[in-house]
């Protein structure tokens, strides 16, 4: 079982310095103007020999007069929803702000486990303003700086212990393919065809995917699983950013897997979010199978044409 871990707080708390760090990398741009992690950034850590995924989203942001505020507060949204683990970034130099409290109200309304991290805690002489942060009632605080590495190390001892072990079931062992692509471009549909039957709910409408489901599949003699983000997408949830939801669920599928199975469409080729997903499939050393999907819609076709 893959964990993935978000980092969540308002812009400027130094999320995307503690990504990199945690990472080893420089994926993430890090300025010192709000706002300038709008889009995700994925990386993988491994501490201690324990391997988890990090998301770095964009700075949660309300009452602002940024064009992407709501599209970052739907994707910091997501994340809580859909991780394993959350990292709640604030920051001693501002204090609590209305923004952390905000926020801080939505995490204690989710389910997911969350770690308080107060950042820009480069001395111990700041240590103590730390303390502030334990009016969320969320817990201990980790004091940290995400750019000198300060108390980072047990940061990342306490999501260890945090992580989710693997469980094994009656399927572990046999392989596993996961079809991953853009929402909409039939994935269920195609599971349904193989396995002919109406396992998963199919409807024309973006986004009907909801929960990964494994089918066990049998074919020329070799047993294996078939693994689609499949099921009904929920009616009060229609304004969550599809393209970001469909890419957390295909992180999760792509590291459950042996090989994916990039469903892409006909009539649209091969996108940017295609590239994404075939991308995380090539840095997880996953094999990959290109199946074009609505074949019928093309006109003129040729031998050439893919």
């Amino acid at each position: 079982m893959s964990n993935i871990i978000s980092i969540v707080g308002r812009p400027n708390v130094g999320k995307s310095t503690l990504f990199n760090r945690l990472t080893k990398s420089r994926h993430a741009i890090v300025d010192s103007i709000s706002g300038v992690t709008r889009d995700r950034h994925y990386g993988k850590v491994d501490w201690n020999g324990r391997e988890f995924s990090v998301i770095d989203t964009g700075g949660y942001v309300t009452g602002s007069d940024d064009i992407f505020e709501a599209e970052i507060r739907k994707q910091a949204e997501i994340a809580i929803s859909e991780s394993d683990l959350v990292i709640f970034m604030v920051d001693v130099e501002a204090g609590i702000t209305g923004m952390d409290q905000e926020l801080a109200q939505i995490l204690r309304q989710s389910d997911t486990k969350v770690l308080v991290v107060a950042n820009k805690v480069d001395n111990n002489d700041r240590l103590p303003q730390a303390s502030e942060f334990y009016a969320f009632g969320m817990g201990e605080i980790y004091s940290i700086s995400s750019i000198n590495g300060m108390g980072t190390g047990e940061l990342l001892d306490e999501i260890v212990l945090s992580l989710k072990d693997s469980k094994e079931d009656s399927k572990e062992g046999l392989p596993r393919f996961a079809v991953v692509g853009r929402p909409n471009v039939g994935k269920s549909s195609l599971v349904n065809a193989l396995v002919g039957e109406d396992r998963n709910i199919v409807t024309d409408i973006a986004g009907t995917t909801r929960d990964a489901i494994d089918t066990h599949y049998t074919a020329f003699g070799h047993d294996f699983i078939l693994v689609d983000t499949a099921g009904v997408r929920k009616k009060g949830k229609v304004h969550e950013d599809l393209e970001f939801y469909s890419v957390m669920r295909s992180i999760r599928a792509i590291e459950n897997c042996d090989v994916v199975i990039l469903l892409i469409e006909a009539l649209e080729g091969m996108n940017a979010q295609d590239m994404n997903i075939f991308h995380l499939a090539e840095r997880n050393s996953k094999g990959v199978v290109i199946l074009v999907n609505k074949w019928d819609t093309m006109d003129k076709k040729e031998t050439n044409t893919i």
